[in-house]
C-alpha cells in the first residue's frame, strides 16, 4: 500500500518519526514535505498529499500540522478525500470503519510521538465497514 504523507513545521519531528515506521513495517512512502523545521504554509503539503491519494488507486495519506484543524480543512476541500482529525486510535478506527476516511490528521503539538504511533496503526489497521455507513459516505460529497 502507498501512503503519502506530508506536514508544516509544527508536525516535521513527529512526521519523520510515523515515516521510519511506515517504511520500517514496508510501506510504500512518499513525503510529500516539508523537510525542515523552517516555518511554511500547511495547506501546500495538505494539497500534495491529497492529490497524490486522489490519484493513486488504494493509497491513503497522512498529514499533519500543530492543531491537525488547518491540514484537514484543506485536504476535504479535494472532492474524493475525507480527511479526518484524531487525537485518540479510537478516533482514527472508527474514521476508517464508519466513515471511510482516506487521510489521518495529526495535531502534533497536542498528542506525544507514542500516541501518534498508535493513532496511525490504528488508521491503518482498521477498514471501511460499508453497511449503514456507505450511504452516510455517499451523502457527504456535495
Amino acid at each position: 500500500m502507498k501512503i503519502f504523507i506530508g506536514c508544516d513545521h509544527a508536525g516535521f519531528e513527529m512526521k519523520e518519526a510515523l515515516k521510519k515506521y511506515l517504511i520500517d513495517a514496508n510501506y510504500e512512502v512518499e513525503d510529500k514535505g516539508t523537510y525542515s523545521l523552517d516555518s511554511v504554509d500547511y495547506p501546500d503539503f495538505a494539497h500534495a498529499v491529497a492529490t497524490g491519494v486522489e490519484t493513486t488507486d488504494g493509497s491513503l495519506g497522512v498529514l499533519l500540522c500543530g492543531s491537525a484543524n488547518g491540514v484537514c480543512i484543506a485536504a476535504n476541500k479535494h472532492q474524493s478525500i475525507r480527511a479526518a482529525l484524531c487525537w485518540l486510535p479510537e478516533i482514527a478506527s472508527l474514521a476508517r470503519q464508519h466513515n471511510d476516511a482516506n487521510v489521518v490528521c495529526i495535531p502534533a503539538r497536542f498528542v506525544n510521538d507514542e500516541t501518534g504511533l498508535e493513532i496511525l496503526k490504528a488508521f491503518l489497521a482498521s477498514s471501511f465497514e460499508g453497511g449503514r455507513h456507505q450511504t452516510r459516505v455517499d451523502k457527504i460529497a456535495c
